[in-house]
């Protein structure tokens, strides 16, 4: 007789579903005991985010170095001013008997320097009581900063020309003549071509733009067509631009009818860049066109198939030439793009509140200054504009300091070249402060990652 349920009673389905039970249960138990078995630990839970910042905040990363940097060059720079004021350095004579006047008289030389350089650099309270108490103007208040915006602006521009010819593989040592040339020619359409306000101040500013375009080419075409080294090639161009400027100045036309020094005359209103502050302030548009140019060159590196094609020849210029990119045409591109910017610095000191006319040194020191800046910018955009602020600051300070506290001006400069010898020698800060050696894995807290 046939069994009704024939399912329940079959052999190749009850029997076989027990035997899974009992090879998972078993499965089961050697798990557990693997995990519990000595020798053999759980997996490590991923650490938390304020774990990792703290681990890396005393580890070798380029943030850490770079603030470890500004601190050794502050003590340095103390140490400077001590030694070279006679009558701090007298009370060391008799240390042993009285140390007391030798500490307070140098803390008091070092905390007043350094307290100047705060208050003409970033903020003054004795100006914000006064503004309070009706005795100033909130023009008062914002002056610091404005001093450090106006010599900052400059700086961005000639930075970023430096920075974005590092990340191509180029040394532009040219950032200076490029802005000479800049500024000639944003000077020359300034007071030679009748335009109306607003019209005249772009044409200016694209004159300034076109006159480093000019001075980049010529490198950047020398070096992609003959192979000439940019570095020689950018230095000589620098003393052309200089002797150019020099005879240029007093020719007829140029050289102010009014003056016999060599003065040219002046930029006319119309092409001058607006004040943002008021007339009492000298801050002017040119920081915001230097914030908008630190956007475009971030986004022309980073989203942009030249940018692209730009870091890659920077990298390794055989493996881009492999890859189907033109070496000669980026070098070109290279130069003449780090030309506008060093033109567009150069046109900030004549279209600006710094100067209105041409003078054999109107351009300072800025190009320069830009190797500096896109050095301790780490040639990253952003890194330079803070890296400009940074100098600005001192430089805006400095004029208070040396005013103030006596401290010479030349300190300022000794202040700017120790941060960059400190940052570029991070294992010199590394063994000073016993830094842990930077892991890839832990966060990405640096400004800016090196070259």
């Amino acid at each position: 007789m046939s069994d009704p349920n024939p399912q329940s009673g079959s052999p190749d389905k009850e029997p076989a579903s027990e035997a899974q039970a009992a090879q998972t249960a078993l499965g089961n138990t050697e798990q557990a005991e693997s995990a519990t078995a000595p020798g053999r630990s759980a997996p490590e839970p991923k650490p938390a985010l304020g774990r990792l910042f703290l681990d890396n905040l005393w580890a070798a990363n380029t943030f850490t170095v770079t603030l470890l940097s500004l601190v050794l060059a502050i003590v340095v720079g103390a140490v400077l001013m001590i030694i070279s004021d006679p009558d701090v350095l007298a009370t060391y004579s008799y240390i042993t008997s009285r140390p007391s006047d030798a500490l307070n008289s140098s803390w008091t030389l070092v905390s007043e320097a350094y307290a100047n350089l705060f208050k003409g650099s970033i903020f003054d309270p004795e100006t914000f009581s006064g503004w309070l108490n009706g005795t100033n103007g909130w023009e008062a208040v914002l002056a610091p900063i404005s001093e450090t915006l106006t010599y900052s602006a400059p700086l961005v521009f000639t930075g970023l020309s430096v920075a974005l010819a590092f990340r191509g593989g180029l040394f532009n040592i040219g950032a200076q003549g490029q802005a000479t040339i800049g500024v000639i020619f944003a000077a020359l359409a300034g007071f030679l071509l009748p335009l109306p306000p607003g019209l005249h101040l772009l044409v200016a500013v694209l004159a300034g733009a076109l006159g480093g375009a000019i001075w980049g080419f010529i490198p950047g075409i020398l070096k992609a067509r003959a192979g000439a080294h940019e570095v020689i090639n950018t230095i000589m161009l620098n003393y052309v631009a200089t002797y150019f400027l020099t005879w240029l100045i007093v020719q007829n036309g140029v050289q102010d009818p009014n003056r016999t020094d060599a003065i040219s005359k002046a930029v006319d209103s119309s092409a001058q860049l607006p004040r943002l502050l008021g007339d009492n302030l000298r801050v002017h548009a040119g920081i915001l066109l230097a914030v908008l140019a630190t956007w475009a060159v971030a986004w022309l590196l980073n989203r942009s198939t030249l940018g692209f094609e730009l870091r890659a020849v920077g990298a390794n210029p055989d493996a881009a030439r492999t890859a189907g990119i033109s070496v000669t045409r980026t070098y070109i591109l290279i130069m003449v793009f780090a030309g506008i910017l060093a033109g567009l610095g150069g046109s900030n000191m004549v279209l600006g509140s710094t100067a209105s006319a041409l003078t054999p040194l109107v351009v300072a020191q800025i190009g320069f200054d830009g190797i500096l800046v896109a050095l301790l910018g780490r040639v990253k955009p952003w890194g330079v504009l803070l890296a400009a602020l940074l100098f600005g600051a001192l430089q805006a300070g400095g004029n208070r300091m040396q005013s103030y506290s006596g401290i010479s001006l030349e300190l300022v400069t000794v202040l700017q070249a120790l941060i960059v010898i400190f940052i570029a020698a991070p294992a010199l800060v590394k063994a000073i402060f016993q830094l842990r050696a930077a892991r890839a894995a832990r966060l990405q807290t640096s400004l800016a990652k090196g070259w």
